[in-house]
This record gives C-alpha cells, structure tokens and sequence, in this order.
C-alpha cells in the first residue's frame, strides 16, 4: 500500500511513495545525475525523447513536463502557479495512485516534483517502466493490429471508464501492449469523475482519430469499422456494462 509523503524545501517539493523508497532527492529528476552514474538512457519519442533509468529493481521513467503547440514557443516547460495540489505532477501522482489502489493496469508511481519560481512552477514526474511493452500505435505499424487486440483494447478502456478514470489524450502512443496484459500510460491531467456518456463518447473518438491519423484505415475506413472499431466498441461496451 502507498505511503504517501511530501519534503518540502526552498525550491519546491516532492512527493513520493515512502513504500517504495523513504528518501529522494531533488537530484533523482535531473537527467545529468543519473548519465554520470552510466544509468541513463533517452529513447526517441514524445517531447525531447524519453529518459529510462535503470535501478536494480527495474527501470523508471522520468518525464519532465513540457508544453505541446503554439504555446511551447513562449514558455516551453513552465505552468501557472496555483497551488501545490493543484500542480499537474502532484494531480498525476495521486491519481496514478488511485488506478493502482483499484488494480487498473497502469503505471506504477515513485515520485513526483515541482520547483516553484514566481508566478510560474516546473516539474517532473517518476513512474516504474512497464517492461517489455510496446505501443499500440507500433502494433499498427508492425501490422500487429487486428480484431482480437482491438477487442482488448476495448476492454481495457472500458475498465477505466468504468472506474471514472478520464484519460485526456486517450490516443494509440497511450496504450501499451505487453506479453501479460494491455496498459494505459500518460494521465497527465486525468481526473477522477463520474463515467458520464459524453466524456466517455469522447475518449473513445479521439481514439479513433489516432488510428486513423496512424493510417489504421489504409483498406478504407468502412474496413476498419468492420475488422476494427466494431470489435473495439463491442467488447467496450459488454465491459463497461458488465
């Protein structure tokens, strides 16, 4: 069971899980501490890659945040101050928390920061890697998508929705496929609300925008719904209302 503790100090704070570890430091969330002790990794994707650390009881991955579109330009990396639980790594730490407490499949949480300055905070993230998973969105490149994982990927969305768990950018980078089970990763700003249909119709549209985006649709979209979204939606909804 998670431990939840908060150090605070003149640069910001950092909660984490005293469970798993009973200190950190401001040091575990920069990338340079761990490239001198030889345990840093940075793979391609999302904004400035993806920093993997290695531990001896698995791999983290630290994510600093940072803005996307026209606004990255102005101020990249920096969010409006508006209080330490409303800052976006503490809401995605808590909220991690909560998928576990339920026994969703997601992220495992360690630690979470921000450093404050002004008006303005920055932050960081830690979680435990999910090993040897790959994206769905790699599934549909490798030609690995087809009926049977769509159905999966139907249940596992369902499952989440049905705990009122929101993803806001349910896409098909999010969905991770391993060997023993389906995950959803990224729940920056994810909230915890009532399964109302709207934001569940929702979700489930920008899914399907990303595969299709991802080129789900090459033999046409009427051949994705069939051997696709239909499978998807149905094991979805027999889910969600099970």
């Amino acid at each position: 069971m998670m431990q939840e503790h908060i150090r605070k100090d003149a640069a910001g704070a950092i909660l984490f899980d005293a469970a798993a570890s009973p200190q950190v430091e401001h040091d575990w969330f920069v990338p340079d501490y761990w490239r001198r002790r030889g345990d840093l990794t940075i793979q391609p994707g999302g904004r400035g890659g993806v920093a993997i650390i290695g531990r001896p009881s698995g791999e983290w991955v630290l994510r600093h945040y940072r803005r996307g579109g026209l606004v990255a330009a102005w101020i990249d990396d920096r969010y409006l101050w508006t209080g330490a639980d409303r800052t976006r790594p503490f809401a995605e730490f808590r909220l991690l928390g909560e998928i576990d407490r339920l026994g969703l499949p997601g992220p495992k949480v360690v630690a979470a920061r921000y450093c404050r300055r002004g008006l303005f905070y920055t932050a960081d993230l830690i979680t435990c890697r999910i090993a040897n998973a790959s994206t769905l969105a790699a599934c549909l490149a490798a030609g690995r998508l087809d009926g049977a994982l769509a159905a999966a990927v139907g249940t596992l969305v369902a499952r989440f929705h049905r705990a009122g768990i929101r993803h806001a950018d349910l896409n098909a980078h999010n969905v991770l496929v391993a060997a023993d089970a389906l995950y959803l990763i990224d729940f920056d700003r994810g909230r915890l609300q009532p399964p109302a249909p709207a934001w569940r119709q929702s979700n489930l549209r920008r899914l399907r925008r990303s595969l299709l985006k991802l080129g789900a649709a090459a033999q046409g979209e009427a051949a994705f719904d069939q051997a696709l979204w239909q499978p998807l939606l149905e094991h979805y909804e027999r889910t969600f209302n099970a």
